[in-house]
């Protein structure tokens, strides 16, 4: 019988000299063919073990891509160009476009603008409750600015309502040119810079060189004046017989709320309340001023306390005393007001010692 196989030149090759290819394919069916609780192992869950891990490859991908940076430049519509494209409503649709894809700086409405500094006088008119720290702090001025620009050495705590008040735009002195003067020898008056003056905008000065006239007025940035010392002597007439004497223990003369403290320019307190409220003697003395003040306490009482110490009272709307009557300590001497350079009810209380005045503060409970 005639053998009808077939042969194959080719030599066999053992399994072991085969590939990797071949090895990894014979590792797979031996994978497939494993049995468990189910049978063979299900190509569907091969396949979705394979996406898994072709999932967590391809995310660790492209993490590592780096995405491109876009930057949006901000481009501004030529004028000329917007305003043919408004004028002309059949212009080409190239210019139409090219201002529709315009970004324009939208309007900010809270945009922070730094404040120009005043360069112009005002005129303040005084209101009820305006004190000479007050002003001066709404307009950002010193206190002896306001006081030098509107003569006010002498009383520069009283206020009358109404008054017009100099506000200079600048903390420094106002100053009148006189004969001689120059801005050398004003700088060095009120030891302030020369320059200063010169370049200061509201003087309208040559820099280079400054021409002064009598009676100018000039602003003087950081100048300074001396102060005023108020002198004021203890009474020295005959002491009323059976006076009496202080004890140098001062109590309030009043009830209210303190809206002014002693200051360098005010040298006393002031106490606010109602008009009629009672004023009494701070401690025991005799009466050395009752009366009418010409400046600026309106109504007031001094008593001397026989010790060296005299108290004040002032804008009083009445007095119950005379000069020479003896008073003792909380004895009620008159009702409190506003009478004289004052801007509400309330009252001016002094202490002096040796005809110096003293902050209250230190002699008061």
């Amino acid at each position: 019988m005639r053998d009808n196989t077939i042969t194959s030149n080719t030599p066999e090759i053992p399994a072991e000299e085969w590939g990797p290819g071949y090895r990894l394919w014979q590792a797979a069916l031996a994978l497939l063919a494993q049995r468990g609780p189910e049978g063979t192992t299900s190509l569907v869950r091969m396949a979705s073990h394979l996406v898994i891990i072709l999932l967590a490859v391809t995310v660790l991908w492209l993490s590592r891509v780096q995405l491109p940076q876009w930057e949006i430049v901000e481009v501004e519509a030529p004028v000329a160009q917007t305003q043919e494209a408004a004028a002309a409503p059949a212009a080409s649709a190239s210019t139409s476009v090219i201002v529709q894809n315009t970004l324009v700086r939208a309007a900010v409405p809270l945009t922070l603008v730094q404040e120009r500094p005043r360069m112009a006088l005002i005129t303040h008119t005084v209101q009820a409750g305006d004190t000479l720290y007050a002003i001066a702090d709404r307009y950002g001025i010193s206190a002896e600015t306001l006081m030098w620009a509107n003569n006010m050495e002498l009383n520069p705590d009283l206020l009358r309502l109404g008054q017009p008040l100099t506000v200079l735009p600048v903390t420094g002195v106002y100053h009148t040119v006189a004969q001689n003067d120059t801005v050398e020898s004003i700088a060095k008056q009120y030891k302030a810079k020369a320059a200063d003056i010169a370049n200061f905008e509201l003087n309208q000065l040559n820099p280079r060189n400054p021409t002064l006239t009598v009676g100018q007025k000039l602003v003087v940035p950081g100048g300074s004046k001396p102060p005023v010392v108020r002198q004021v002597k203890i009474y020295t007439g005959p002491i009323p017989a059976a006076a009496s004497r202080g004890s140098g223990r001062f109590v309030w003369p009043t009830s209210g709320t303190v809206t002014q403290g002693y200051k360098p320019l005010h040298r006393a307190i002031d106490i606010a309340s109602g008009r009629g409220t009672q004023v009494k003697a701070s401690d025991s003395g005799y009466v050395v001023a009752a009366g009418w003040s010409n400046t600026g306490y309106g109504n007031y009482i001094v008593i001397d306390h026989g010790n060296g110490f005299q108290t004040l009272y002032a804008h009083l709307d009445r007095f119950f005393v005379g000069a020479g009557e003896s008073v003792a300590k909380g004895v009620v001497i008159g009702l409190m007001g506003f009478t004289g350079n004052a801007t509400g009810s309330h009252l001016h209380f002094e202490i002096r010692q040796n005809g110096v005045n003293r902050n209250p503060f230190g002699y008061l409970p």
